[in-house]
C-alpha cells in the first residue's frame, strides 16, 4: 500500500449523454432533459487515478460543467495539487474553504479521491467506510410530471419491471397534481408503496390543502411540499396533514439537518453524495437523522455511473440510511440513452449493488467518453 499518493493533476471531461425522451423528469424546477455534467479524473505519483462526477444542473444547484470546470481549475485543482490524497478530511476542508457554496464540484473531487485511495489499499470504498451494513440498497422508481394517463402507463411498467416503490412529482398545478396521483395508485394497486415529491413547489396552504385531498391515496411519504429556507413551513404541514414528511431541498449541511431537527419539522432528510459536498459529509447529515431517530434516503439529480456508484458505496456502508424504510433514488442509469461505463452499474429495479472491486468499482470507456466530450 502507498503511504503517500501526492496529486499531481486534476484533470475534468465536460460530456453530455442524452436522456431518454420518454424519461425526461418534468418537476417543478423545469424539465430535466438534459444532464450537463463534468468528469473529474485525479492523477497522483503512483500512477493511480481516481473518477469523479460533478452530476449537477444549473436551474437545481447552480452549477454546471462550465462553472465546475472553471472553479476546479482556478481553484479547487491548485488547492489541493500536490497533496497526499490519503488526506480526504482536510482536503475537504481546505475546499471548504477556498470556495463557497458549489457542492456538487467538491464532491467530484471527493468521491474520486475515495476512489483513488480504495484503489491504494485494494478495497472497495464502504468496506474503507465500515463494511456493508445491507446486502443491497432499496431502491425506488421516480415518475414525471406528465398528464395522468401518461404518468399511470409510467407507473405500471416500473411494477413490471420489479419496483415496488416510487414516487410522483408534484407541486405544478395542483389540480392535475391530485389527478396525475390518482391516476397513478389506481395503475398500480394498494400494494405498491407511493410518495410524492413536490420539489418545493407550493405554499403551505396549497400544500396542506393537496395532500388532504390525496389522503384516500395511502401515501407513505411527501417529499419537499414547500419551499426552502423557513422548517416551521415543513412542521406546519406536517402538523396539519399527519402526512410523512421528507425534506431534500431544505437540508444541504449538516447545519440545516440540525435545524430542522430542532423544529420538529420532518420524519426523514434526504441526502445526496453531490449535493452534500461528497460522501463523507452526506455521512454526518445521516449520521444526524440517527441520532435524532429520523428517517434518511439518498436522492438523485440523475447521476450516471460514477456519482452513482459513489451513492450505492454511501447507501451500502451508512446505518443512518434507512433504505428498507425509505427507498433510495439510485437510478439515474435508468434514464441515460447510453452508458460511459465499461460494465453497468449492478443496478436492477428495487435494488442497487456496487461492484465488489476495489475503489468506487468503475472504470470509463474513454472511446465512448471522448463520443460525449462537449467543448
Amino acid at each position: 500500500m502507498n503511504e503517500t499518493l501526492k496529486i499531481t493533476q486534476v484533470e475534468t471531461i465536460p460530456v453530455r449523454v442524452p436522456i431518454r425522451p420518454d424519461r425526461a423528469i418534468r418537476a417543478k424546477g423545469g424539465l430535466h432533459n438534459v444532464s450537463p455534467f463534468l468528469i473529474v479524473r485525479i492523477h497522483t505519483d503512483a500512477g493511480i487515478d481516481g473518477l469523479g462526477e460533478v452530476s449537477c444542473t444549473p436551474r437545481w444547484s447552480g452549477e454546471d460543467q462550465v462553472t465546475a470546470a472553471h472553479f476546479i481549475a482556478t481553484i479547487l485543482g491548485p488547492a489541493i495539487t500536490g497533496q497526499n490524497a490519503w488526506d480526504i478530511e482536510r482536503l475537504t476542508i481546505v475546499m471548504q474553504k477556498a470556495l463557497f457554496a458549489h457542492p456538487f464540484t467538491k464532491a467530484a473531487i471527493e468521491m474520486a479521491l475515495w476512489d483513488i485511495c480504495g484503489k491504494a489499499c485494494g478495497l472497495p470504498v464502504y468496506k474503507m467506510l465500515g463494511g456493508a451494513v445491507r446486502d443491497f440498497v432499496t431502491t425506488k422508481w421516480s415518475i414525471s410530471g406528465l398528464e395522468p394517463e401518461r404518468a399511470a402507463e409510467i407507473a405500471s411498467w416500473a411494477v413490471s419491471a420489479g419496483f415496488r416503490a416510487m414516487k410522483v412529482k408534484i407541486g405544478m398545478d395542483p389540480d392535475e397534481d391530485v389527478a396525475r396521483v390518482k391516476a397513478v395508485r389506481a395503475a398500480i394497486g394498494p400494494n405498491i408503496r407511493l410518495g410524492v415529491d413536490a420539489n418545493g413547489g407550493y405554499n403551505p396552504a396549497t400544500a396542506v390543502r393537496v395532500l388532504r385531498q390525496l389522503a384516500d391515496c395511502n401515501l407513505f411519504f411527501a417529499e419537499q411540499p414547500v419551499p426552502p429556507g423557513e422548517p416551521l413551513w415543513l412542521t406546519d404541514v406536517r402538523n396539519r396533514t399527519g402526512m410523512t414528511v421528507l425534506a431534500d431541498e431544505s437540508v444541504y449541511t449538516v447545519q440545516d439537518a440540525l435545524g430542522l431537527v430542532r423544529a420538529n419539522a420532518v420524519d426523514a432528510l434526504s441526502i445526496y453524495v453531490g449535493k452534500s459536498g461528497g460522501i463523507a459529509p452526506a455521512r454526518k447529515i445521516a449520521a444526524v437523522a440517527e441520532g435524532a431517530g429520523l428517517g434518511c434516503t439518498i436522492g438523485s439529480n440523475l447521476e450516471m455511473g460514477i456519482g452513482s456508484a459513489a451513492m450505492i458505496h454511501l447507501g451500502m456502508c451508512t446505518p443512518g440510511v434507512t433504505a428498507e424504510a425509505f427507498p433510495c433514488d439510485i437510478i439515474g442509469p435508468f434514464y441515460y440513452t447510453d452508458e460511459l461505463l465499461t460494465e453497468p452499474l449492478p443496478i436492477k429495479p428495487g435494488e442497487a449493488r456496487p461492484h465488489e472491486r476495489p475503489g468506487l468499482g468503475v472504470e470509463l470507456d474513454w472511446e465512448k467518453v471522448e463520443r460525449y466530450r462537449v467543448a
